[in-house]
């Protein structure tokens, strides 16, 4: 796929998915910290806040080849934001009135997404490896967070599910650009865009600049440093590796969203451990081939 030929034994864990895997280890603690920082600001503003110190963050990789920045770079990391800032505002706003795990199940229906909306924007249909692995990861995800009472769909669980949309849009974005953009240059336009649009927004929707307060500053500023590695993680990993194996990887954000949330005095039942281990299983499914692949 990439030039050269590949040993058909390789099982293709590498650098690149290790570092999507630690990247979505520290995306599945972000529910809770947005969840309590909800009680004390806005979504816009905590959004704006979030991704402006990411931008910052992001700045000194970016400063000595921002001079070099091309139309593609400013059209990706323009996109890329847009998604961005859609995704993680509805996700924020639903944050106010529904539990983090259960945001971060729904948040989770992005992972068949990808594969079904690669298909219609570059026509790339996914191996038959890669359906199954998504059926299987989605199903750990419902075992991992479905409430035992139903998922009653209120204006939280709603907002979350439309977040889902430009989350999975996000992903293919990024893999639509990979190795054609820099990725230092791309991620500080991307973080910077969500940031402003997230600012601009909260004019329209009446949405007022909260009281000072530490939980808010230390939540974003400690989300915004996690924000930039993770983004600059994901910009730099899906130049190798496909959009759709991506999203396998994670699809195992819940699990970490719930075991942090079982260390922070959640009980994770047994059939939660089994979702976990459906959605192991289905990263190594995604890499079976079939005759020569």
């Amino acid at each position: 796929m990439h030039g050269a030929t590949s040993s058909p034994s390789r099982l293709m864990i590498g650098r690149p998915e290790l570092a999507l895997i630690g990247a979505t280890l520290l995306w599945g603690g972000t529910f809770l910290i947005v969840h309590n920082a909800m009680r004390h600001s806005g979504p816009l503003f905590f959004v704006g806040l979030r991704f402006g110190t990411a931008a910052l963050i992001a700045l000194p990789l970016a400063l000595p080849v921002l001079r070099g920045v091309t139309r593609r770079e400013w059209l990706a990391g323009t996109m890329i934001g847009m998604g961005i800032f859609t995704g993680y505002s509805l996700q924020t706003w639903g944050l106010q009135s529904i539990a983090s795990s259960t945001s971060a199940f729904i948040t989770a229906a992005y992972v068949p997404l990808v594969p079904i909306l690669q298909w219609i924007i570059r026509r790339r249909p996914p191996r038959l490896a890669s359906w199954a692995g998504v059926a299987l990861a989605f199903t750990g995800l419902l075992l991992i967070a479905a409430p035992g009472d139903g998922l009653s769909l209120g204006r939280g669980e709603a907002l979350t599910l439309v977040s889902t949309l430009a989350i999975a849009l996000e992903i293919i974005f990024i893999s639509l650009w990979a190795g054609r953009v820099n990725v230092a240059r791309v991620t500080f336009i991307q973080l910077s865009v969500a940031s402003l649009l997230a600012f601009a927004f909260m004019i329209p929707a009446g949405e007022a600049i909260p009281p000072f307060h530490w939980t808010v500053v230390i939540s974003a500023c400690g989300l915004g440093l996690m924000t930039a590695l993770i983004q600059l993680v994901m910009n730099w990993a899906q130049q190798s590796v496909s959009a759709t194996r991506a999203t396998l990887i994670y699809a195992g954000e819940p699990v970490w969203a719930g075991l942090i949330g079982w260390i922070a005095g959640d009980r994770l039942p047994a059939i939660a451990l089994l979702g976990g281990a459906l959605v192991v299983a289905a990263v190594l499914v995604s890499e079976i081939r079939f005759g020569k692949g």
